[in-house]
């Protein structure tokens, strides 16, 4: 309609596939005939009790103020620093910080502050389905990316195709989503290289937005390496609401690289708290933000998901499916054994199971597994998966 903005219509167009596949994928199915959801990264048990406990002591007001308005409050951006610097081994400090709501709240933040209409962002193809909507909303080019084809490895020839004088961020999405992949420290430092020569040759900086958090579900010990350590014009997301398989709870933060040019750095921090306020106080709730200390201490059980990821893989790859078995996130990626991610979805619900389609990733030959699902729900969609790998 022509009363609602342009900006508006084109960041719905661009998320209006995820919609509608939200909207009718279980429709037509009664709850009492499914057998497992393994759509998306919603919980399937209840809460961790160290969560719950946590934030029943947090919501009881200490003070008159408990419930004031609250922005990028000094403790928890402090509690932020000190266990990102730990993790990391970068010196972050407590101004390096914004406290938003969620991962999501943290991508809106860095599009906000670093890019103008018509500017452009790079990001992976296959990857996640809100950066294109987001970017739209703020009248900005999403520049799809693909990832190497068979490893969903960074592609650095595809980015160096994709990088115009338009480009301000690139986006790495690390662990990946939705095929769990991990990038090497190697292939970090290649994309840093050509980067920072690109940003020479165009005239002004070009950024990497690091998507991280799915950064502390990783399996087999794999090692993790931001792209902060290798290229220092990094600013990273991270949701706290992966690791507590609790997306409902809006916590996160934006984080800047501690190596990045000081001017550079100082004006990121001194604009950071204005433009969450211009975009509608975008600031987690006082509770979640007295919560820091505690939920930084708390995870769900990341062995369990490794064994119900080692289970699944293992019974599809014997049935013939092509999977990319995850070194990170809860996901597992593979292609449809027709090559129709749709119909396989189709075929699936027909027998009470729920996978994602790749058409809400540009990729409609794949789908995506979510793992978060119980494994008594993983045992009990194994026979429509082999079912589908014979049809």
């Amino acid at each position: 309609m022509a009363m609602v903005s342009q900006r508006s219509r084109l960041a719905s167009e661009e998320i209006r596939t995820v919609f509608d596949f939200f909207a009718s994928y279980r429709s037509d199915i009664p709850d009492e005939d499914v057998l497992a959801d393994l759509t998306f990264g919603n919980p399937h048990e209840m809460p961790l009790p160290g969560l719950v406990s946590s934030l029943k002591h947090r919501v009881e007001p200490k003070s008159v103020d408990w419930f004031a308005y609250k922005s990028n409050e000094e403790e928890p951006r402090a509690a932020v620093a000190e266990a990102l610097s730990q993790e990391l081994g970068l010196a972050f400090t407590p101004e390096d910080i914004a406290m938003t709501a969620g991962a999501f709240g943290a991508i809106a933040l860095a599009f906000s502050m670093l890019l103008d209409p018509g500017d452009e962002c790079i990001i992976p193809l296959p990857g996640w389905f809100c950066y294109s909507t987001m970017l739209a909303a703020r009248g900005a080019r999403a520049v799809p990316a693909p990832l190497a084809e068979g490893t969903f490895d960074l592609d650095i020839g595809a980015i160096a195709e994709a990088i115009t004088p338009r480009t301000k961020i690139v986006i790495v999405n690390t662990p990946h989503n939705p095929t769990g992949v991990i990038y090497s420290r190697e292939r970090l430092a290649e994309l840093a290289d050509l980067l920072e020569t690109k940003s020479r040759e165009i005239g002004h900086p070009i950024f990497i937005l690091s998507d991280e958090p799915y950064r502390r579900i990783r399996f087999d010990g794999v090692d993790f390496t931001s792209p902060a350590a290798v290229y220092p014009r990094t600013l990273i997301d991270y949701s706290y609401g992966k690791i507590l398989l609790a997306p409902g709870l809006r916590i996160g933060y934006l984080a800047i690289s501690p190596q990045m040019p000081a001017d550079e750095r100082e004006a990121i921090q001194s604009y950071a708290t204005t433009t969450q306020v211009s975009e509608g106080w975008a600031f987690p709730d006082a509770p979640l933000q007295y919560a820091i200390r505690d939920l930084e201490k708390l995870s769900i059980d990341v062995a369990a998901l490794e064994a119900k990821r080692d289970r699944i893989h293992g019974a599809l790859t014997q049935w013939g499916y092509e999977l990319t078995k995850p070194a990170g996130t809860f996901y597992l990626w593979g292609r449809a054994p027709s090559g129709d991610s749709v119909a396989f979805a189709e075929e699936l619900a027909r027998k009470g199971v729920f996978v994602m389609p790749g058409t809400l990733f540009d990729r409609p030959s794949d789908f995506r597994i979510c793992l978060t699902g119980t494994a008594e729900m993983i045992e009990a969609s194994l026979p429509a998966f082999e079912s589908a790998a014979e049809a």
